[in-house]
């Protein structure tokens, strides 16, 4: 708030305009590190390896009390000669919405992590 000849007046709160794709890279890869560093391809696991991937990925997206809306997607291959391409198009307001993909491997295994920020107009 700031004075004016005895009147109060709200000033805005400026705050980073645009999704921030580098914190939620970093966010992102230390859940994927944290569920799959160590581990071997396991078909077994895939299920639950995703699943824990993107809810701790949301979960630590959501704390940073941001005005976006998330969509977070995981998928885990075994190696192979073959490869893995993905690709995803949107159509959004590019100034404040935003997306992300982590890429991690090791020698048994790629997975590949999308987050999609909408941003929440108020």
């Amino acid at each position: 708030m700031a004075r004016g000849l005895g009147v109060l007046v709200a000033l805005p709160l400026l705050l980073p305009v645009g999704f921030n794709a580098e914190e939620a890279h970093n966010i992102v890869k230390e859940c994927v590190d944290g569920v799959l560093g160590g581990e071997d391809y396991n078909h077994n696991n895939i299920n639950q390896w995703t699943a824990s991937i993107v809810e701790q990925s949301l979960t630590h997206l959501v704390k940073l009390g941001k005005a976006y809306k998330y969509i977070v997607t995981c998928a885990v291959v075994q190696k192979s000669a073959y490869g893995f391409h993905t690709a995803s198009s949107c159509f959004w307001d590019t100034t404040s919405d935003g997306t992300c993909t982590v890429r991690w491997e090791n020698r048994t295994m790629n997975c590949i992590v999308n987050v999609f920020a909408i941003a929440i107009v108020l």
